[in-house]
């Protein structure tokens, strides 16, 4: 598949998303990451639409993937901080927020997550 047809599976999954065709936008998203595993947007966006579904071990694993990826990303640290405490493992999530709320310390939501847990 070219470059431009996963791109456009992204972007449709995305568009789905925004909608709030949440586990519509799943089908394109799972089809782009098959053809481009390390692509971090794909992965985080794919997380995200797991996430809203109460997916938590799905979402969980995209996001560590994504963090593999891409090591100093913020969100992606939030998200699978988010993921860990809905699945009850709340030391791993006061790490993942503590990684984030230090990758951007600006952030309200880092803060008030680690602060709440």
């Amino acid at each position: 598949m070219a470059p431009d047809d996963v791109y456009e599976l992204y972007q449709e999954g995305r568009a789905r998303l925004a909608r709030g065709e949440v586990a519509q936008a799943t089908v394109p998203l799972e089809r782009a990451r098959r053809r481009e595993p390390d692509k971090a947007s794909i992965r985080e966006t794919l997380g995200v639409a797991y996430l809203r579904l109460r997916r938590y071990e799905e979402a969980q694993a995209e996001f560590e993937a994504l963090l593999d990826l891409a090591p100093n990303d913020h969100y992606g640290y939030y998200c699978l901080g988010r993921c860990q405490e809905r699945l009850g493992r709340r030391k791993l999530a006061r790490g993942s927020y503590k990684m984030a709320n230090w990758l951007r310390p600006s952030c309200k939501d880092y803060r008030d997550a680690l602060e709440h847990l």
